[in-house]
Order: structure tokens, then sequence, then C-alpha cells
């Protein structure tokens, strides 16, 4: 099976990030066709050995991107089209038609109850995302309550999979040894209490709740932000103005793996933290919850649709401001630690397993046959999958 994969940009986010770990596990020759942004994704997935195009789109508006588009499908000889986020899905769905290639897959990464990837749900991005739609065979949520808002838009169940994010378990292990050299490459002491937040820097995180909460707890607490985005500026004035400048520390962007990035990766990052804050209140998944629980940390989380339906010890819902937070903060602080291993819940979203699932999304939709039903894709309902461990 040869499989072309379409995506908006190849910059470091969840999504993106995610394609190359799967990508790693799926038993398929995959290509990848980024629209725009060809960043630091992109170069891990070519020393993957994956071969990545650019197709060079201006903006959202770059019609002449589209005949571009069919052309690259229609000469590649793809089985499958496989397209994620919302303006790879809007142009390479119909362009994969166009082409020729009936079998067309979408991955749903970011649809909340608000917004779609940051952007306001218009009527307008409705339409034009719907209409879309009609030209795939599958729509895959990342969660059963994507899979709901889905539903509520308006696309029939029938079209609709779920396939959860994947994590490397292997990967995210505690390692008290990483601990220590990425405390001490960010300057930060080995003693202090580290809060950590990961993701993009985006008003809808809600990580100036943390940094606030910061300046209600004592003075060996550090908050470790890591991800980068346009609210970089307001989270460090709101630090400021909080009186925490010195005790947060933005890493920028992370990859999940090595790839010669300067500086530490992200599962480095994590081990470094003893508690992982997650503050939003509209999450889609709840991917950096799940990669934190894999290393054994508490978290604290707003909202984390991975969890509602699987036991997780270790992670615990806040409701509230910043003082909800901070409280909730000091009483983890307060508590006995547990051991750094990963809980089932963790275990339940190997990454071996996602991919799996997916093969088989990829196997309904070249055949026309019916997609696996939603029990079937309930990995609260399935067993941990062979060859993965407790790490």
């Amino acid at each position: 099976m040869r499989a072309l994969h379409i995506i908006t940009g190849l910059g470091v986010g969840g999504a993106e990030q995610q394609l190359r770990l799967l990508l790693r596990h799926l038993p398929v020759e995959c290509e990848v066709v980024t629209l725009t942004n060809p960043g630091p994704v992109a170069d891990g997935l070519r020393a993957d050995g994956v071969r990545v195009t650019d197709l060079g789109m201006r903006g959202n508006r770059d019609l002449a991107a589209f005949p571009r588009l069919v052309r690259l499908i229609r000469s590649g000889g793809y089985d499958l089209v496989h397209t994620h986020l919302y303006r790879a899905c809007v142009y390479g769905r119909p362009a994969a038609r166009l082409a020729g290639v009936r079998a067309v897959v979408a991955t749903e990464h970011s649809l909340g109850n608000t917004q779609l990837e940051g952007r306001r749900l218009s009527a307008g991005v409705r339409a034009l995302y719907l209409a879309s739609e009609r030209l795939g065979r599958a729509t895959i949520a990342v969660s059963p309550a994507v899979a709901d808002r889905l539903t509520a838009w308006g696309v029939p169940a029938r079209r609709i999979a779920v396939v959860p994010n994947g994590i490397d378990l292997a990967g995210f292990r505690f390692d008290p040894a990483a601990r220590a050299r990425t405390r001490q490459r960010l300057g930060l002491p080995q003693d202090a209490y580290v809060v950590g937040c990961i993701g993009r820097l985006t008003a809808a995180k809600r990580f100036d709740v943390v940094v606030r909460a910061l300046a209600e707890l004592p003075s060996d607490h550090r908050l470790l932000l890591v991800g980068g985005g346009p609210e970089e500026g307001v989270l460090r004035r709101t630090a400021h103005e909080a009186g925490v400048a010195g005790r947060v520390l933005f890493t920028g962007e992370r990859p999940y793996v090595p790839d010669g990035t300067p500086g530490p990766d992200l599962p480095s990052l994590v081990c470094a933290m003893d508690v992982l804050a997650s503050p939003s209140p509209e999450e889609t998944f709840g991917l950096a919850v799940v990669e934190a629980l894999a290393s054994g940390l508490p978290v604290l989380y707003a909202s984390c649709p991975a969890l509602e339906r699987l036991p997780a010890p270790g992670a615990r819902q806040v409701s509230g401001g910043s003082s909800a937070f901070a409280r909730a903060l000091a009483e983890t602080r307060a508590a006995p630690p547990g051991p750094r291993t990963a809980p089932d819940a963790a275990r339940h979203y190997a990454v071996t397993h996602s991919a799996a699932r997916l093969m088989d999304v990829y196997t309904a939709a070249l055949s026309g046959h019916p997609l696996p039903s939603a029990a079937s894709s309930d990995v609260s309902a399935s067993p941990t999958p062979q060859g993965v461990s407790s790490p």
C-alpha cells in the first residue's frame, strides 16, 4: 500500500509530531506533503527516511496550489490519501478525488466546542469543512468527545472512526539521570519543585492561570513552560506583573524524539518536572496529560477526554482559576510521592495500538467495507496490546 499524508504545516505541534510518531509504526509506504511551513518536523521525517514535499502555499486562499496538489497526487500512484488539519482537509480531499483516489481519510485533531485549531467556529468554517468531508470515506476522531462533536455537526456516524493519539511509552519512561541532567542544563535547582505546562502558547490553553498560581506558592516552586506560540509575550508580561518572572522558564518548542535540535527533547523535560498542570478547559484529547502520566507524573487538568472512560491514578481534575490550581498544586506537593511509573491509563495509548487501529481504518477505506465500530475503537474497553509492558 502506498499512502500520501497531507498536512497543513510541519512545525513543532501535537498533530505534526503525532504524524511523525505514527509513520514510524505503520506498515505502509508513506510520503508526506506539507501545504506550508516545512519546519522541524519535516526535517525529522526526512531523517526517518520519509519523503516530504513542500507545496509552497502562500496563504489560506492560494488557490493556485490546488492544481499542483492534484498533479502531485495523480503522479504518485497512491492507494490512499490521509489528510490532517483543517486547511489540508479542505484542499486535500477534493484534490485526491480529482486525482482519482477514492480511499480518502482525514484525522480531526483539534475540534473543540467553540474552536477548530484555534479558529472560531463560524458558520462558514463549518460549511466548508462539511462540504469537503463528504468527499472522504472516513473521518478519524482522536477521542470519543471529538466523535460526538463531529456527529453533532452532521457528519454521519458511519463515516467516523475513533483512533486515539498514541504515545511512545519507552520514550517517556522516567529516567532519573535525564532529570538531573536536564535540570542542570536549564539552571533549575535539583531540589526545586517544578510545575510543568506543555502545549502551544495560545490563549485557549490558559497557561496564565498557572503563572498566576505560582505567585501563591512558595519561592522554591518553578514553572517550566514547554511550547511556542503567539501568547509568549503576554505570558512573560503576566509573569512579570505577578512577580514570578524569575521563576518561569520558557523552553520554546521541543521535539518528541531526539533529532539534533539543540536543547533537551520533550521526554527529558517531562522527566525534569514534578507535576504537570493542564488548565485548558477545552481539549480534544489531552496528549500532554497522557505523556506526563507515562512518565509517572501526577497531573492536574481542567479537561482531558483521553481519561474520561479510564481510571487514572495520579490524575486529578481541577475546576476554577489560579487559586484553585494553587491549592491543588500545594496539596499535590504535600502528598507522599508515588513511583515514577506509568499507570494503565497511559499504557492504553501505546502508539503501537493506535497504529493498528489506523490500519483497520485504512483497510475499510480501501475495501469500501464498514469502518471499525465505536466499541472496537474504544481503548478503554481494549486490552493493552501485546508487546507493551509497564515501563
